[in-house]
């Protein structure tokens, strides 16, 4: 089958993701599915919905693998389900309603007392409840949780317990600033921690052995809970096994999960959570439901894992029993039991774009060498699509009209000119071939450094002071210096060095001069900001995904260091990079901000990289940005940045080209005309011969009639 595997990426120790998945786990799933013999295409969905969708759209999965947890909000974890099921993709796991119930904690517990499943008793707090008297009549103790929340999140064994009223409402009030959605205050068990996994089709009903959490005692907390440090900062600590309680009390969990089970409608796959407690002589221990979760984690080090291996499944056998239980739901057996051969996929025909670095010269300089062309070829050929390559030489014309493409892949850097850029899909846009990357506006826009810094202080972004020189005798501006003097309209640092910074106006005149004489073009003499080297990749249309920040680290730097176009050259030791780059959360999320406010000013499309620098005082400044950026795998900013995001460079590549296949596909709905052959001219006429022809055209014969006669 093919599967889309669909997730959030832990990047960070952020407790904002702490519920995410990590590279690792995400790499294990896509393991288990692959060796299973299924198609895996990865769908990261920190992005916006559109983007998502857009993706998924040109992979047409047979089944969603949902890992998804969502981003913000009480309804997160139902949100992708809900676009599945608008959508008509089958997925894997519980519904939208299941999950949306499970999130809410309080709302849990009421839905199980009536099914007779004992938990300890709690009522929903917020800053309205408060008002109203809902803390007047608690027993003590009881433990501070937020309602809508997992991977313990909120939950410390140092101040969550609270033993009298005043301890309560410090931690109340100040939990409720960080969750202000509500808190769940429930009746604290002392006791230890059991969960109860269930698997579909795994065993007799899916219903696995209980496993408990030991805490190491020289990292005990004094109520013995199992918190947000310990889960997700500190796991080393705790310690996974089958539980050892008497036959009788795990076999009263499972009856108990079992009942959970058919009571919150789970699917596939769930994890039911309980405290077990010393009881009276007679009972021997309480069993408290605390909590269920829907969309458990696939960590192999789970205690998930741990049962199944008791029960003598391993990690392969426990993902194939999901899909394999998500297909028999959906009348799709046939998929997983006699592996019948998939239909073809209606794959496209993409005319793929380029210009090829040949003699490695600085007017090649942002060209792309053949081991390049080769690995995007690949990658777009293993999406199962036709790949017509397309130098973009003067026969690109005749050469589209012949290859009739679907859509193109475009990365061509176009010859000469500051709307270089734009040749090709300007030429795309004359033949009406959709294509990938932003539109011939932005690109040449965005290769005019000057012209950008327009746009972006007319959109109130930060960018530093700046001036062009066309001639290098303009009176200078009053700047702040040092100053570094850039060519205007050039890509990957051509003409840029830590030589470039001059301390003076006399050495921006020189610098300058030398620019317009070696490129013939207009200088860029812009203040020096003297901060971090930031570079950011962004993917997507109208509300675009923001990749983790990498920062470039300068090694031995000179006074003012310039990542310039030595540092950007393959086998340099003069940087080195941190991806995602050391930032606090106030920090992160104001570059993600300013990124994403550059790529819609820019009105940017599909991809592009965004280059700042963060002052010491913490302002961000814009430098450039860059639509049209490097792909080289493993080497190229935005494809080291994707990495980091658990984004292989071909996953990247099917990103950047899912966009084109949105807009492709809404032509031909909107029933847009195709693309017409049209045959090449017997007698030349017009600009395209100028283009085409290795011999200019012969010229007329006869009078000549002058303009206007």
């Amino acid at each position: 089958m093919r599967l889309a595997l669909t997730y959030n990426l832990k990047i960070t120790g952020s407790p904002d993701e702490a519920e995410f998945d990590s590279p690792a786990t995400i790499d294990a799933i896509e393991g288990a599915l692959v060796r299973a013999g299924h198609e895996v295409e990865r769908v990261e969905v920190s992005g916006p919905a559109s983007r998502v969708i857009a993706r998924l759209e040109s992979i047409s999965p047979d089944l969603v693998f949902n890992m998804a947890e969502g981003h913000k909000g009480k309804m997160r974890e139902a949100f992708y389900p809900a676009l599945f099921d608008e959508l008509g993709f089958p997925y894997t796991g519980s519904d939208a309603y299941t999950l949306c119930l499970t999130l809410d904690k309080a709302l849990t517990k009421r839905t199980l007392a009536g099914f007779g499943v004992p938990t300890p008793r709690a009522r929903l707090v917020t800053r309205v409840a408060i008002e109203g008297g809902v803390l007047d009549d608690v027993t003590f103790p009881v433990i501070v949780k937020p309602n809508f929340e997992g991977s313990s999140k909120g939950i410390s064994g140092d101040f969550s317990v609270c033993e009298d009223g005043h301890e309560l409402a410090e931690i109340v009030d100040r939990q409720l600033s960080r969750f202000p959605t509500g808190l769940l205050v429930e009746r604290f068990v002392r006791g230890v921690d059991v969960s109860c996994s269930f698997v579909e089709g795994l065993g007799s009903d899916g219903i696995l052995d209980p496993v408990e959490y030991v805490i190491d005692p020289r990292y005990q907390n004094l109520y013995n809970v199992y918190d947000f440090h310990l889960k997700n900062v500190r796991p080393e600590h705790v310690t996974t096994r089958p539980a050892e309680l008497p036959a009788a009390v795990l076999d009263r969990i499972q009856t108990l999960t079992r009942r959970i089970v058919r009571a919150l409608d789970l699917k596939d796959l769930g994890r039911c959570e309980f405290r077990v407690a010393p009881g009276s002589p007679q009972t021997g221990y309480d069993i408290h439901f605390l909590e269920v979760d829907a969309l458990p984690s696939l960590d192999p080090s789970a205690a998930m894992f741990v049962a199944a291996k008791k029960g003598g499944f391993d990690y392969d056998g426990v993902i194939r029993s999901i899909v394999r239980s998500a297909c028999k739901r959906r009348g799709m057996s046939h998929f997983v039991d006699s592996a019948p051969k998939r239909a073809k996929k209606a794959t496209l025909r993409v005319g793929f774009t380029f210009n090829m670095k040949r003699d490695g010269g600085d007017a090649e300089a942002e060209f792309d060498s053949p081991q390049t062309i080769d690995a995007i070829t690949n990658a777009l050929e293993s999406f199962g699509h036709t790949v017509i390559p397309l130098e973009a030489k003067p026969d690109l014309p005749h050469r589209l009209l012949a290859a009739q493409p679907d859509v193109v892949f475009n990365i061509a850097e176009g010859v000469r000119g500051r709307g270089r850029e734009a040749q090709v899909p300007a030429m795309l846009e004359l033949l009406g071939i959709p294509y990938s990357g932003s539109d011939p506006t932005t690109l040449s826009l965005c290769l005019d450094k000057g012209l950008t810094k327009q746009i972006l202080r007319a959109s109130r972004i930060e960018t530093p002071e700046w001036q062009v020189l066309t001639t290098g005798r303009e009176k200078l501006k009053a700047f702040r210096y040092p100053v570094i003097v850039k060519p205007n309209a050039e890509g990957t640092s051509k003409g840029i060095s830590s030589a470039s910074v001059v301390p003076d106006e006399a050495s921006a005149r020189a610098a300058a001069k030398v620019l317009l004489e070696r490129y013939g073009q207009p200088a860029l003499v812009e203040e020096y900001v003297d901060g971090r080297e930031l570079t950011v990749g962004l993917l997507g249309d109208r509300r675009p995904r923001v990749l983790p920040p990498m920062e470039v680290v300068f090694v031995d730097p000179p006074e003012h260091p310039v990542y310039g176009f030595e540092e950007k050259q393959m086998g340099t030791t003069r940087v080195r990079f941190e991806c995602p780059a050391n930032l606090g959360s106030a920090e992160l999320k104001r570059i993600e901000k300013i990124a994403r406010d550059t790529f819609l000013a820019l009105h940017c499309r599909d991809v592009a990289r965004i280059d700042l620098r963060m002052a010491k005082d913490g302002t961000v400044y814009v430098i450039e940005c860059n639509p049209l950026p490097g792909l080289t795998p493993d080497f190229s900013d935005l494809c080291v940045i994707a990495k980091v995001a658990s984004m292989d460079f071909r996953t990247l590549i099917g990103e950047i080209l899912a966009g084109c296949i949105k807009r492709y596909r809404g032509e031909r709905a909107a029933a847009a005309p195709p693309l017409v052959q049209v045959a090449a001219p017997t007698q030349p006429h017009g600009l395209l011969p100028l283009l085409t022809s290795p011999t200019p055209p012969t010229p007329p014969t006869g009078p000549v009639k002058a303009n206007g006669s």
